[in-house]
């Protein structure tokens, strides 16, 4: 299982916490506003190179994981 701290980091230096993809300045959180707005995994991926596709897709199944894990202790 993909470990959470081998996609995204959290720092005040870098913008003062928000989480970001490891190794980048690119907020997790736009991944997520790129597939809310319609758009593809490429597409996100075109706009943020310094994001890896392994990142990206590990970072959906966390959420993904997540989600399961609360609906069955619902």
């Amino acid at each position: 299982m993909t470990q959470l701290s081998s996609i995204l980091h959290s720092s005040l230096d870098i913008l003062g916490g928000t989480p970001v993809f490891v190794g980048t300045r690119v907020p997790v959180k736009n991944l997520f506003d790129y597939l809310e707005a319609g758009d593809s995994l490429d597409t996100f991926l075109d706009e943020f190179p310094t994001v890896a596709r392994e990142q990206a897709i590990q970072a959906l199944e966390l959420a993904w994981g997540a989600l399961l894990t609360h609906a069955h202790s619902s």
